[in-house]
């Protein structure tokens, strides 16, 4: 038989009815305060002055954070600045130089991985160079073997040095009638620098200070895009021929830098009709 759930003096024993409970009837337990229901605001007593609220949400908490105001706020870190050279970009300079000195031959392929193997360096940044030179022209891309230097002939050359005469000739003239002397003169170290590299042989070398003399005689024209559209068109026609000498003769390369050093001297001089001879000449003997 289950004990009786009365205690011994048959009265049932004290339930305690929470406050919340309570409250939300209107009731208040015996000693303990009494808690109004809900929606009742709580009675204050005479004289108290109910101070302002303030409205609080826990998006406030959670993201505003707490700053002192005798304490700045916390700059950021400063990381270093990490200035790293071009792995891609040597190789590509190297190989455009292996191009103009004949040492990469035409209808050679040549794969990354040997090319890689000889610079010292993983086939990957090799692969890329090669890609930019195939957007050049200088090579084309062999399926599972590699990529072969394009084979060019007299006519590709002289269509070259045709084009060319087409977009500097008239812009060299142009600027020979409106470029004041001083801004020639300040070209005369290039000149010279063509000269200088000429009398070492070296056709890379003469290659890219040719190039450099005609970019800066072209940005005094104002034309980011000229100078760049005549920039690769010159380099393209640096490139060697078929069954041609893997470099020209010194004597060659002196006798075209000597070429630019006249030109100057023309510009600097403001005599239009020896610009028109002497550039017609130098692009004729591009060809």
């Amino acid at each position: 038989m289950k004990p009786s759930a009365q205690g011994s003096t048959g009265v049932p024993p004290a339930v305690r009815v929470p406050q919340q409970l309570a409250a939300a009837r209107g009731e208040h337990t015996h000693g303990e305060r009494p808690v109004p229901p809900i929606g009742v605001a709580r009675p204050r007593p005479e004289g108290c002055v109910p101070e302002p609220r303030t409205e609080r949400t826990r998006t406030d908490d959670a993201v505003a954070p707490q700053v002192r105001a005798d304490r700045p706020p916390a700059e950021p870190p400063v990381r270093p600045v990490v200035q790293r050279a071009s792995v891609r970009g040597q190789i590509l300079d190297a190989l455009r130089t292996a191009l103009v000195s004949g040492e990469l031959r035409p209808g050679e392929v040549y794969s990354a991985p040997v090319l890689g193997d000889r610079f010292g360096v993983s086939a990957t940044p090799v692969r890329e160079a090669m890609q930019q030179l195939a957007l050049e022209g200088a090579v084309e891309v062999v399926p599972n073997r590699g990529f072969r230097v394009v084979e060019r002939g007299a006519r590709e050359l002289g269509e070259l040095a045709e084009v060319r005469a087409l977009i500097e000739v008239p812009v060299m003239l142009r600027l020979a009638r409106t470029v004041a002397v001083e801004r020639w003169a300040e070209l005369r170290p290039l000149a010279e620098a063509t000269v200088r590299a000429a009398s070492t042989g070296s056709r890379a070398a003469y290659a890219e200070s040719d190039r450099a003399f005609h970019r800066a005689v072209l940005a005094l024209a104002g034309n980011d895009q000229l100078v760049q559209i005549a920039d690769d068109l010159h380099r393209r026609a640096q490139w060697p021929l078929v069954g041609a000498p893997a470099s020209r003769g010194r004597a060659e390369l002196v006798a075209d830098a000597a070429e630019h050093t006249a030109l100057l001297d023309a510009l600097i001089a403001g005599d239009v009709d020896v610009v028109r001879a002497l550039v017609g000449e130098h692009f004729m003997g591009a060809r």
